[in-house]
């Protein structure tokens, strides 16, 4: 079963009618358990939410010598980077059991905050949060490798 959007961290504290126009711009679809679903170095403008399963991010090649950076599941996201800037995608993400996803466009983003600025503002700084954390995780990892 999947999460229901107004459940997911990002959209916390968001309006009905933002959640709306969110939801309206979503697409829905199906990662099967390996199949990547972005890769590292190409260019992307979509951000990913996991409605259920679980998928791995990581950097290098396939067969070759891997960094596992993350493991996320429902109600996380990925693909952010690319919606805040304009730059390659910088890691790979792929299944790790089949899950249900929804992508988000940058014009999607762009649409959200010409239409709903103040709600716009409450998406980014939840982002924001939710990166900073991440970050925060990975600096204690690194710490303890030390």
């Amino acid at each position: 079963m999947s999460i229901a959007w107004e459940k997911i961290p990002i959209f916390a504290g968001l309006k009905p009618e933002a959640l709306s126009f969110l939801t309206s711009k979503a697409k829905e679809l199906v990662a099967a358990k390996g199949e990547i679903i972005v890769r590292e170095g190409e260019v992307g403008n979509k951000l990913f939410v996991i409605r259920s399963g679980e998928v791995r991010v990581w950097k290098g090649k396939k067969n070759a010598s891997q960094l596992e950076i993350a493991r996320l599941t429902s109600g996380d996201f990925f693909g952010e980077m690319c919606i805040l800037e304009t730059l390659p995608r910088a890691a790979n993400v792929e299944g790790v059991v089949d899950s249900e996803l929804c992508s988000l466009s940058s014009i999607s983003f762009y649409q959200f905050y010409q239409s709903m600025p103040d709600q716009y503002s409450i998406l980014v700084l939840n982002i924001a949060r939710d990166l900073s954390r991440r970050l925060r995780r990975l600096d204690e990892a690194f710490a303890a490798m030390g």
